[in-house]
């Protein structure tokens, strides 16, 4: 059975850091090109950050220099560590999981940034 499971995200501080973990397990996950997805209120879900299986990662304009994915195959996680947050970083993230066709998606994580 596939899960993706987030965790990590909460309420946090414009300026502040947090760092979201999505385990993974039912599929090999080094075969799949992992990324971060948000959607906030109203709003279409877009990508944020993605790393492919040789770790080469991308970024939406507005995260780059804040954000970086990271992915440890040998714990089937993949990482998104957030600097500098700012108020329009709120939204729920997800992460997927790609490989061709297939492609898998988690429950989602709260992201809350406010003061």
């Amino acid at each position: 059975q596939v899960q993706l499971v987030e965790s990590g995200g909460g309420l946090v501080q414009p300026g502040g850091s947090l760092r979201l973990s999505c385990a993974a397990s039912g599929f090999t996950f080094s075969a799949y090109v992992m990324a971060w997805y948000r959607q906030a209120p109203g709003k279409e879900r877009e990508l944020v950050a993605a790393i492919n299986t040789g770790g080469t990662t991308s970024y939406r304009d507005s995260v780059k220099g804040r954000f970086t994915i990271s992915r440890d195959n040998a714990k089937n996680t993949v990482y998104l560590q957030m600097n500098s947050v700012k108020p329009e970083d709120t939204a729920i993230y997800y992460c997927k999981a790609v490989l061709g066709r297939a492609n898998y998606w988690g429950q989602g994580t709260q992201v809350t940034v406010s003061s």
